[in-house]
């Protein structure tokens, strides 16, 4: 069943009406449906569960600490880019042993308190790293766990800014350096060598790019292999695509069992890293019509949500569905660019779109549970919305709205 239905001519989140959120939290607002995001983990467990896999969720596509909990509960584990997602998933009760570090600039400080809490493994993105990982772990007397993030140079096919495995990229070591790499590691005397890591992109919407580099990843693994180093994992990482309008993402399924194919037989674990494909469409963006403003050759939906609350569609040209919370029958249809308040003329949420609404009706930007809330900023001193969580006729604030004097809190006058 769709998270989000209308229930006697009003939008509800399960049986929960947004009219009342609203009115009861205020907007704009994000607002995420439990069973959704349950759903789409068990999903991929169902889908995996003939073969040793560790679903770990990526961490930056939605932060907040109820969902990161909720997905602990369903033994999720993590993976993180920094050491503030770390303190997260800590302070969510996630299982330090089931964390996965990536990112390409990882601080002493930050490989510190992994190694302090026991991490499973450090995705390795460059030969600067492996030193410093080395060294920081020798002073603390530690070991760190490592795979290398290998760039297998394969086009995803998807926005270049969300393309990480093509040769260009910062992410990564190159493929052709990777076994040197590996030699390296097992002469450093503070690293242990455990796995091996890709990821080629997010919003992924074919099979082919996946399998290639599975299948670059696998020769790979078999020339290690021939050099005695055998591995505990392999980590194809994430990207799964998800429909936001038209697209037509591989089926968890076809996916699976593509992987599954090359796999069988293998003795490593399987470690998957989906964020944007668990929680992408169990959310959605609350907001209110503030004006209705007509132009010359452009009318305008002026709202109270803005590129600062979702970035998505200034930053990727992002398409994102928009529903009425309420249908409004008296208003007449009219093509509109949905703007907020924000002083840039990239501050849309979505153009051209036909909707039949009235200043102080509701909208739904949908598919925004995903990179929305984790992306937001505080751009024009504008708090940072408030988020609920939707359980059945149930709902919960699992995020405040911020308030303006939050914002400038720390900071100091001059004497």
């Amino acid at each position: 069943m769709h998270p989000f239905t209308y229930r006697d001519g009003v939008l509800c989140a399960e049986s929960a009406s947004l009219e009342t959120i609203a009115q009861a939290v205020g907007t704009p607002c994000y607002v995420y449906s439990r069973a959704a995001l349950t759903a789409a983990f068990q999903a991929y467990t169902s889908a995996f569960s003939d073969t040793p896999t560790l679903v770990c969720y990526a961490a930056k596509a939605n932060s907040n600490l109820a969902l990161l909990n909720l997905f602990a509960r369903l033994g999720s584990g993590f993976d993180i880019v920094s050491g503030g997602e770390l303190a997260r998933v800590l302070a969510a009760s996630g299982a330090p042993e089931q964390v996965v570090f990536s990112g390409v600039g990882k601080a002493a400080a930050e490989m510190r308190f992994a190694l302090e809490h026991d991490i499973l493994c450090f995705n390795v993105e460059s030969a600067s790293e492996l030193e410093r990982l080395n060294q920081v772990a020798g002073e603390v007397k530690k070991v760190a766990p490592v795979s290398f993030r290998v760039n297998p140079d394969v086009d995803a096919g998807t926005h270049p800014y969300i393309s990480t495995g093509l040769k260009e990229s910062k992410f990564g070591v190159p493929h052709r350096d990777a076994r040197a790499l590996y030699r390296r590691a097992r002469q450093l005397p503070h690293v242990r060598i455990v796995g091996i890591d890709c990821h080629i992109g997010s919003q992924i919407n074919e099979l082919a790019p996946y399998v290639d580099a599975l299948d670059r990843i696998l020769e790979l693994v078999v020339q290690l292999a021939a050099d005695g180093i055998a591995l505990e994992h392999i980590d194809l990482g994430g990207g799964l695509g998800i429909r936001y309008r038209d697209e037509e993402p591989p089926a968890l399924s076809e996916y699976a069992q593509a992987i599954r194919n090359r796999m069988a037989g293998r003795s490593e674990r399987l470690l998957l890293e989906p964020g944007r494909s668990l929680v992408g469409n169990g959310g959605l963006l609350l907001t209110r019509v503030e004006y209705l403003k007509h132009g010359e050759t452009k009318h305008f939906v002026v709202v109270d949500a803005a590129m600062n609350d979702l970035l998505r569609p200034a930053l990727y040209n992002a398409y994102h569905q928009v529903l009425t919370v309420r249908e409004h029958q008296a208003a007449t249809p009219e093509v509109y660019d949905v703007v907020g308040p924000v002083c840039e003329s990239g501050d849309f949420l979505a153009l051209d779109r036909t909707l039949a609404v009235a200043e102080g009706d509701l909208l739904a930007i949908m598919s925004a549970g995903a990179y929305g809330m984790s992306m937001s900023s505080n751009y024009n001193t504008r708090p940072r919305a408030a988020e609920v969580l939707a359980d059945g006729t149930e709902w919960y604030v699992i995020r405040d709205r911020e308030q303006v004097p939050d914002l400038f809190a720390r900071e100091h006058l001059l004497p």
